[in-house]
């Protein structure tokens, strides 16, 4: 295997975790987006891809498969890129952060925080189909999100960016820690 160096992406649903993949495309980077797990995941078990569907699968797979499941089904994925430096989109879990950290010794990780009520407006505005229809959809997701770690990860990033801004100060941001981060590892 070749090296890579791979920057896994966190932080709560709506917290600005797509920029990164805008941004890393233009750098001619690889991204793997661990949510397409799970959507591939009911696709197979022929499962509306619902808000409620997908947390629930999300969860299911955990108790069937072991907590780090959707981090071991990217691995591959992430080692069979052409590419140097891979993206991984939505490390939820310590024990997602460790398998991929036990895997690529060259692992950073970028966090992303957002209000409330910001990530609320974008979810909706997004129109995927598993957005929140109201705000108690909304908290529930947030619980769910809480339930399997996801603030603890946030919690040990190497990189934290606020995102209340706009699209284009985030790229901007975004670009200035992925150019950091490429740099840093280049030495």
């Amino acid at each position: 295997m070749k090296k890579k160096i791979v920057v896994g992406v966190a932080g709560m649903p709506g917290s600005g975790k797509a920029a990164v993949k805008d941004v890393a495309l233009k750098m001619g980077f690889h991204v793997v987006v661990m949510g397409d797990e799970i959507r591939e995941e009911a696709k197979r078990r022929r499962l509306k891809p619902t808000l409620e569907n997908l947390g629930n699968l999300m969860l299911t797979l955990r108790t069937e498969e072991g907590e780090a499941v959707v981090a071991r089904r990217c691995i591959p994925k992430i080692e069979s890129a052409k590419e140097p430096v891979v993206i991984v989109d939505g490390i939820r879990s310590h024990h997602e952060l460790t398998e991929f950290k036990k895997h690529f010794p060259d692992f950073f990780l970028i966090a992303f925080q957002a209000s409330p009520e910001t990530r609320f407006q974008r979810l909706v505005q997004r129109k995927r189909s598993d957005r929140p229809k109201n705000w108690a959809d909304f908290i529930q997701r947030e619980l769910r999100e809480a339930t399997i770690g996801t603030d603890d990860v946030i919690a040990t990033a190497d990189y934290l960016l606020i995102n209340e801004g706009t699209k284009v100060q985030l790229k901007r941001e975004v670009n200035k820690v992925l150019s950091g981060v490429v740099g840093k590892w280049m030495k």
